[in-house]
């Protein structure tokens, strides 16, 4: 990750201006801390320029050199570099605020119970839509059914995505619109459930989903442009510069470019396009850098597989709890080899989404394909790397393949994982510390809104490989566990890196941009369990404060 050409530049630049001018501002009296490629870096002062770009950061000091930069008191403080999601869904984070939140339903009843007050608050809502059911938090972890719904709602058709976006449940309305029935085949990489004698249940998993989603009403520009606009401020309240969009149509892309020429975007957007298909055709090229590096669109997302929770994760050998079942690829490898090589052809990043060992052998099997078994310089990422064959880890490193990983995603499913691939294989899952020590890069998120959005609590996930009570004592297979700096780098110049960004974002040095934020506590030396109770005080994206709690 080499960034000194550029900064160097700034520097050498620089010499040639006045020593400060009245637009520049000084932000001191705090501890701040930030990921170099060097390790951390420390400083208490930190000076940027009226463009929001960083000119120095140090002690003291800077308040005698740049005595005419206006100065902001951090009131004793904590700073960190802006911190940035490496997958997330932004128009599905807003999406939560308009529809029906099933997450953390601790039962059916309860979540049969909030779809019929949601039908009887929305009367006039055609399709009543949502997500976040989870029935491994269920006592009964069984799948529901549209029979379920049914009694609460048939007037109108329902369709709620399971918690990790990889199956759906439709009450007997949205069934009988989209013309699926106890016959209909199923496609392939998906399935419709259907119980003991053969009928269907109302659950699709994976691109079984894709019979649905045609006869949903797609929202307009102008309601995405909201959706948008609302997640990113709830975004930014938690600390969030930036975040990496896994996933976006050609309108969605519309949308964020207008929002950029807006100067509405209050956070960093690298967007990946949704396939290799019409989008990508559409797009053409890739957009770099747009709006003051407020916007990417540099990379296309392809799926080798599902989810490990509805056992859709393409796996080499059957799942330990369900003998007949290896999960589902989306394609097969020689289409998987076509996409990439066509994307990678057009100059496009390629993220491929990939939780089973079958799905992470075949994108690292795609990868090696199109770059000729050598790394590449487009950088190509895999979404999740959820579960590895042991043999196959060393293989990012060696093709230059980024592990873009959850953290927050192992202590939401060590209650199911071990259970789902048995004792020897989960020693390739979530092996943080195995990548990092075969010299992978590991860029973080949160894959919200799968999982919460705070990325603090992804922090405090990849620390202590424990939930929030606390447990396992240890950590659930703690060995994997990153330390501090670590994960802090997963977050910034990590993230960065994964997106081409490194030179301009990712830590708190001359010549990037000023994307940073004032915490509450200082994340190095507070106890580990404290790290997910961090308040973010302010955030600032290129110089500008875009949050402040005490406005």
């Amino acid at each position: 990750m080499n960034n000194k050409i550029p900064i160097l530049f700034y520097l050498l630049f620089s010499l040639l201006l006045p020593a400060a001018s009245i637009a520049d501002t000084l932000v001191h009296n705090m501890q701040g801390y930030t990921s170099t490629d060097s390790g951390v870096h420390e400083f208490t002062a930190l000076l940027f320029n009226d463009d929001g770009r960083i000119i120095a950061t140090g002690g003291e000091d800077l308040l005698t050199e740049y005595a005419d930069a206006k100065r902001i008191d951090a009131d004793g403080k904590y700073m960190l570099p802006g911190l940035v999601d490496a997958h997330a869904h932004l128009y599905s984070q807003g999406f939560l605020t308009i529809s029906l939140d099933l997450a953390g339903t601790p039962s059916l009843a309860e979540a049969v119970e909030q779809i019929a007050a949601y039908a009887s608050n929305n009367p006039r809502t055609p399709w009543i839509l949502g997500r976040g059911w989870n029935q491994v938090l269920w006592t009964v972890q069984e799948f529901p059914q549209a029979s379920d719904i049914d009694p609460v709602v048939n007037d109108r058709p329902v369709w709620l995505r399971r918690i990790d976006g990889h199956a759906g449940w439709a009450n007997s309305r949205a069934l009988a619109i989209t013309g699926i029935d106890d016959d209909t085949a199923d496609p392939i990489g998906g399935r419709i459930v259907c119980d003991d004698n053969g009928k269907a249940t109302g659950i699709l998993i994976d691109k079984a989903m894709d019979l649905m989603e045609p006869h949903i009403p797609a929202p307009d520009k102008d309601e995405i442009r909201v959706t948008y606009l609302k997640a990113i401020e709830s975004l930014v309240a938690m600390g969030m510069t930036g975040m990496h969009d896994a996933g976006i149509s050609i309108v969605e892309a519309e949308v964020l470019i207008s929002l950029a020429d807006d100067s509405a975007l209050d956070m960093r957007v690298y967007a990946m396009l949704s396939d290799a298909g019409a989008n990508l055709d559409a797009m053409g090229e890739p957009l770099k850098g747009y709006g003051n590096d407020r916007l990417d669109i540099q990379a296309v997302k392809l799926y080798a597989d599902g989810a490990l929770g509805s056992r859709g994760a393409a796996m080499i050998e059957p799942y330990s709890d369900d003998v007949e079942n290896r999960g589902l690829p989306f394609w097969t490898q020689d289409e998987l080899d076509s996409f990439v090589q066509k994307a990678n052809g057009m100059g496009f990043q390629v993220a491929i989404h990939a939780i089973g060992d079958l799905g992470n052998r075949m994108a690292l099997d795609a990868f090696e394909k199109a770059q000729g078994g050598e790394k590449s310089p487009l950088r190509n990422r895999i979404e999740h790397s959820q579960i590895i064959a042991l043999e196959d880890i060393p293989r990012f490193a060696a093709l230059g393949v980024i592990a873009a990983m959850q953290p927050i995603h192992a202590t939401s499913d060590m209650n199911m994982a071990e259970d789902r691939i048995g004792p020897q294989r989960i020693l390739g899952g979530y092996a943080w510390r195995r990548l990092l020590d075969s010299g992978a890069i590991i860029a973080s998120g949160s894959d919200f809104p799968v999982e919460k959005a705070n990325p603090f609590l992804g922090l405090y996930a990849a620390v202590t490989r424990q939930d929030a009570a606390g447990l396992p004592q240890g950590g659930w297979f703690g060995d994997q566990a990153l330390t501090r700096a670590e994960a802090l780098h997963s977050f910034t110049l990590a993230a960065a890196f994964a997106a081409h960004q490194e030179d301009r974002l990712g830590s708190l040095e001359a010549g990037k941009w000023a994307d940073f934020i004032i915490v509450d506590r200082d994340y190095f030396k507070i106890p580990a369990a404290q790290i997910d109770d961090i308040q973010v005080i302010q955030t600032w994206v290129g110089g500008q404060l875009v949050f402040d709690a005490a406005e």
